[in-house]
């Protein structure tokens, strides 16, 4: 069932759990990702991240695909445009048919950020999709660049902006970073934060960079307000040892087994997160 982000992230608000986006790039990554959530009868969100579509494989091919796969689905599935940071982009996007986008305007002052996501909120009801924005900002763990408290969003600045806005959901930075965390790391989170954002605007906050953050921290982190979880890297890392694995015991195996051979491990892996968030069972087609 192809929808948008919206009514799913607002029972998720209502209820006090979140739904799992989880950034994919290919056909078989969404298909593992979808069987993991028909399995535990979960909402879920596909994350198309905008470098992803612009490096690799391009919008106008995936996309079509993925939608189909959407609507043969018995469970909510929406798609997403993940860190859409060329208005243009996001507006194309909207046209070609995402439910939902994320304009990411977090590197701009706030006036500015303000302005381009009110845009795009004005745009996006025309074509009934939800609107994701940001303020604050995130580091990466490739080249060490954690982020640091320097970065965390303003809890002020972060209210000021929804009201401005009336964005459908928000992500805030609180002590996550983008991609692989380092064996044994844990990042410290500040879950005042979310709280204080929660409480004065009451809408749906999402947190970026959920890979290798622990499953105290997010259960704690959707216990404050956070009600979409993004994870990336650690399903994409599952896939990328389920290759090794398999090439190592045999460097001879087709193509398309070696392919085969990482649904299961990104499967299991999304599935593992449903778990943690607390959506499974939370679909309301299974209702």
């Amino acid at each position: 069932m192809y929808v948008s982000m919206e009514k799913m992230l607002q029972k998720a608000n209502e209820d006090n759990y979140a739904v799992m986006a989880i950034n994919c790039f290919n056909l078989e990554s969404s298909y593992a990702t979808i069987s993991a959530a028909e399995e535990k009868k979960a909402p879920i969100i596909i994350d198309l991240l905008m470098e992803h579509l612009e490096k690799h494989i391009p919008r106008e091919y995936v996309l079509p695909s993925l939608i189909k796969m959407a609507k043969d689905a018995n469970v909510e599935v929406a798609i997403n445009l993940d860190h859409g940071k060329s208005p243009e982009y996001v507006k194309e996007s909207l046209k070609e048919g995402f439910s939902s986008v994320m304009i990411d305007a977090s590197e701009m002052n706030f006036k500015e950020n303000v302005a381009t996501t009110k845009e795009i909120v004005n745009l996006a009801k025309q074509y009934q999709a939800t609107v994701e924005a940001e303020v604050g900002n995130m580091g990466a763990v490739v080249g060490d660049h954690f982020t640091n408290a320097d970065m965390y969003t303003n809890p002020d600045d972060a209210i000021k902006f929804i009201n401005a806005t009336n964005v459908n959901a928000l992500s805030i930075s609180f002590g996550s970073t983008h991609g692989v965390m380092p064996k044994d790391f844990v990042p410290v989170f500040d879950f005042a934060i979310v709280s204080k954002i929660k409480k004065a605007t009451g809408i749906p906050l999402v947190l970026h960079g959920g890979s290798g953050c622990g499953e105290k921290n997010i259960r704690q982190a959707v216990a404050c307000g956070i009600n979409k979880v993004n994870v990336g890297s650690d399903v994409m890392k599952a896939q990328a040892d389920a290759v090794y694995i398999s090439q190592n015991k045999n460097r001879n195996m087709e193509y398309v087994d070696l392919m085969n051979s990482t649904l299961i491990p990104a499967k299991e892996m999304v599935e593992y997160y449903i778990n943690i968030v607390g959506s499974e069972g939370k679909s309301l087609a299974n209702k």
